[in-house]
């Protein structure tokens, strides 16, 4: 199945959360058992600079992609996918437009889920 689309932005200085909610074609959640996620964001696709890398091996801040739920909070159902960048973190880009996509991995599975752009809106108090 060809990866979703989907483009959002991120306030830079501000927490982002994400729920991303994987479901079969009968509309029933996706168990996530037994994967890891992962995510990058450049500047352009063939860009080899990586802004910033996300993975199921959540930071200390909290930033990363939640396979279990951000704070017990995210995801909601089961099939999601808690994507959670702090403030400290998003206030250090610093580009117009970039491109992502996650990708969930188990084993030498590799299935690409979701890709699209990404708009920063720049922050004015800092």
């Amino acid at each position: 199945m060809a990866a979703g689309k989907y483009n959002f932005t991120i306030e830079q200085g501000a927490t982002t959360v994400l729920q991303i909610v994987l479901k079969d074609g009968t509309e029933t959640p996706v168990d996530l058992t037994g994967y890891a996620a992962r995510m990058h964001i450049r500047e352009t696709i063939p860009s080899t600079v990586i802004i910033c890398s996300l993975s199921s091996s959540i930071l200390s801040d909290n930033t990363g992609l939640h396979l279990q739920g951000v704070n017990d909070d995210l995801p909601y159902t089961s099939g999601s996918i808690g994507l959670y960048i702090s403030a400290a973190t998003s206030s250090a880009f610093n580009f117009n437009a970039a491109r992502y996509d996650i990708e969930l991995v188990q084993g030498d599975y590799v299935n690409r889920i979701l890709q699209g752009v990404i708009r920063l809106d720049k922050e004015v108090t800092r």
